[in-house]
């Protein structure tokens, strides 16, 4: 008789995240993408079956030469695997729209780098392991 293993319970801290998120997604999606929330984007993109076009709003750091997206469900959301397919989207950052490419799931080492102290303490602490780097055009 074999047994099968239990998929591991999501931690305290990410169900939390979660319900947060679920809970502030109504307020962030008006103001994603503006000029004055340089923290919130908004990625569009086509479904790689229907075609059809989505927006997501998303966290987002941005440097010089590329977008860094926080991926705190994992790697497969539907917007991600569309983006990926795509090889790329278009990004509405700080009231301007930006294409991006080259799309590169990463590491939190990968991605250390482009957030501030604080914010990769929250995001270790939330367990958000995995981002998405889109290199900008």
């Amino acid at each position: 008789m074999s047994t099968l293993a239990r998929p591991s319970r999501p931690s305290f801290v990410a169900r939390t995240t979660r319900a947060v998120a679920r809970t502030t997604a109504p307020l962030s999606r008006p103001l994603a993408g503006r000029r004055p929330f340089p923290l919130w984007a908004v990625v569009r993109h086509r479904g790689r079956r229907s075609g059809r076009s989505y927006a997501v709003p998303v966290a987002i750091r941005a440097a010089a030469d590329a977008f860094t997206i926080p991926l705190p469900w994992g790697q497969e959301t539907q917007w991600l695997r569309n983006v990926i397919a795509a090889g790329g989207c278009e990004i509405r950052w700080r009231g301007s729209d930006h294409t991006a490419t080259a799309p590169r799931v990463i590491g939190f080492a990968d991605a250390a780098g482009a957030f501030h102290p604080l914010q990769r303490a929250v995001m270790r602490a939330a367990g958000i392991q995995t981002f998405l780097r889109l290199e900008r055009t």
